[in-house]
């Protein structure tokens, strides 16, 4: 119950300056869902779509293989999904919960809902997406040169932000500019993440 209360307040509190924003500047163009993305996909080539979102998934896992044990070798204590590690199938639901809505729903109203398309808007696709998935690199990435040393916090940036830029992608290139798509991607490759450590599987 506590990561659930946590897990609102936090989408609550990241969608603050994307409420404000909106409020001032698109009120009265669009509702502020439709104007963050969270709104129905309309897939723009239904093939395309299935084998970028079956790639990515695929994607998911070279973190949770590469980046992951780094923090293990480094005894990282202090990373989210450490707060699973070796509870197995009691972990479940919290798991869920922290994947899908305490990270993978607040990070992407917040990075692909509200920054990519902001960014896009002033400085086209290219250049918007960059920013954005370089952006999402570095908040995941930046806090740990501490811990893991430059070379692996560099690996930490490029991974997540590679993959910050392929779900802005496939928001905006194939999703019709709903959030859903990266959404789930990023839900599932945090509970991949989870099941790895809930499982002691690195």
């Amino acid at each position: 119950m506590n990561l659930l209360i946590s897990a609102i307040t936090q989408i609550i509190f990241l969608l603050i300056i994307p409420f404000v924003w909106w409020a001032i500047t698109d009120r009265k163009q669009s509702s502020f869902f439709n104007w963050i993305g969270l709104k129905k996909i309309r897939i723009k080539s239904k093939r395309k779509y299935i084998i970028s979102f079956s790639l990515m998934i695929l994607l998911s896992l070279i973190p949770v293989f590469i980046v992951f044990p780094l923090f293990v070798n480094a005894n990282a204590t202090d990373i989210a999904t450490s707060q699973f590690e070796g509870q197995g199938v009691h972990a479940l639901i919290p798991a869920l919960i922290w994947s899908f809505l305490q990270t993978g729903l607040s990070e992407e109203l917040f990075f692909r809902g509200f920054l990519t398309k902001r960014l896009i808007n002033k400085f086209g696709f290219q250049i918007g997406n960059g920013i954005q998935g370089l952006l999402f690199g570095l908040m995941h990435g930046i806090f740990f040169i501490e811990i893991v040393g430059v070379v692996e916090t560099i690996i930490i940036i490029l991974l997540t932000g590679i993959s910050g830029w392929l779900m802005g992608w496939i928001n905006e290139k194939q999703s019709n500019g709903s959030i859903i798509s990266s959404w789930i991607l990023h839900g599932c490759g945090n509970i991949i993440a989870s099941i790895a450590v809930m499982f002691n599987l690195i």
